[in-house]
């Protein structure tokens, strides 16, 4: 089958780790002709947005990108940006399927005007907005949301067979913001890229990054990564913890990128032997770090890293979100609930007692075979609704 993605409400920027990635590169591993329509706008190195003037070339996936400009070279930062020539490229590639990445775009009108007059073409739609990330005030919650977005929704709604929310609160969102059917709703979960997970799950990468790092095999390794920013600074209460912590076994290494007001302070947790920051680390990197740990914590706002870590297999603790407890697999993850050193410093202390005995189960669970449903050709076949056979989805150990 031909599938076209539309991802046009953010930044599509090659060699990234997100669904606007990983999704057509699961769909071309698994069989289908794939394209993608995007904007030209990108990140650079310095997560600042710039341009890419290409218009069609084949990126690293051999997949097909062509980048549309916008009318009067609007900014990505204006919300109501049109495209010149969407409705011509996506007749010239007449797809059996349009995947559309988000509706808070206005050329949906474009894309319902194509649907209308090709009623064969099948539509999946996929939403990444919660309360979490948008309807932060009351403007943009009842006339953005409410008004602006929810009538794209609406108009686009005949045509879609599914409308999939990333986590369970974007899920909510669409049937109670943009009054989606319920039936017509459900949930996509994000997740990791499948040959990342296998080469990170080598025990020579873990041992590697351990030997780096001055972690023995002995001592109880937890991982943490992310932005560290004046809105997340949950992770300075996580070193605080591992600081007071009377167990010299329990080392923590901190990556991501920080900003310079909080510098000092990750610098005066960090004593470089229990508690490492090193960084910022490539995206892809990531799971080679993570696997190498024993426990990854992440006390602050969720990210695309939380599913990634689900599909490696490694035991979590959480902040807890209403709308994000589709992680937990069956006891793989236990939840925060304060932002507090002393439950911070609790949690880990229980996990990390003498006999291991909680964590064992922990760590049982997180290797159960839910763990294959957060990996990319598991949620590529299930996006397409198509049923999964067992090939392609080995468990960890199998591996």
């Amino acid at each position: 089958m031909k599938i076209v993605h539309v991802g046009l409400c953010g930044p599509v920027t090659d060699n990234w780790t997100y669904q606007d990635n990983l999704l057509p590169k699961y769909h071309k591993i698994n069989g289908h002709d794939v394209i993608l329509i995007t904007s030209q706008f990108i990140y650079d190195s310095n997560g600042k947005i710039t341009i890419d003037d290409r218009e069609r070339y084949i990126n690293e996936n051999n997949i097909k990108i062509i980048r549309l400009k916008t009318f009067k070279n609007k900014s990505i930062y204006y919300k109501f940006k049109k495209y010149i020539g969407l409705y011509e490229v996506i007749e010239k590639e007449d797809p059996d399927i349009l995947f559309v990445h988000g509706v808070q775009f206005i050329d949906i009108k474009t894309i319902a005007k194509y649907l209308k007059r090709h009623p064969s073409c099948k539509v999946f739609v996929d939403n990444h907005a919660d309360f979490s990330n948008s309807a932060s005030n009351w403007l943009s919650r009842n006339f953005l949301h409410k008004i602006v977005w929810r009538y794209y929704a609406k108009l686009i709604e005949p045509f879609t067979t599914k409308f999939y929310g990333v986590l369970p609160a974007r899920v909510d969102f669409l049937k109670h913001i943009y009054k989606v059917p319920e039936e017509k709703v459900d949930l996509l979960v994000m997740g990791a890229d499948d040959e990342k997970v296998v080469e990170a799950c080598d025990e020579i990468n873990q041992k590697d990054i351990r030997d780096k790092y001055g972690i023995k095999s002995t001592d109880f390794l937890i991982m943490t990564g992310g932005k560290i920013d004046l809105a997340k600074k949950q992770t300075l209460l996580l070193m605080q913890a591992i600081k007071e912590l009377d167990r010299k076994d329990i080392k923590l290494i901190v990556f991501g990128s920080i900003v310079e007001e909080l510098k000092n302070e990750v610098e005066y947790l960090s004593d470089g032997e229990k508690i490492q920051y090193i960084g910022w680390i490539d995206a892809e990197d990531s799971y080679k770090y993570f696997s190498a740990s024993d426990l990854v914590v992440f006390p602050g706002r969720h990210s695309v890293f939380w599913e990634q870590v689900v599909a490696l297999g490694i035991p979590m603790i959480v902040k807890y979100w209403d709308g994000t407890n589709h992680i937990d697999i069956g006891g793989n993850c236990k939840f925060l609930h304060e932002d507090s050193v002393q439950e911070i410093a609790d949690a880990i202390r229980e996990l990390a007692k003498d006999n291991f005995k909680i964590y064992k189960c922990m760590k049982k669970s997180a290797l159960n075979e839910k763990h294959n449903e957060f990996l990319y050709s598991s949620i590529a076949n299930q996006s397409l609704q198509i049923s999964n056979n067992s090939a392609g989805n080995k468990t960890q150990n199998e591996r």
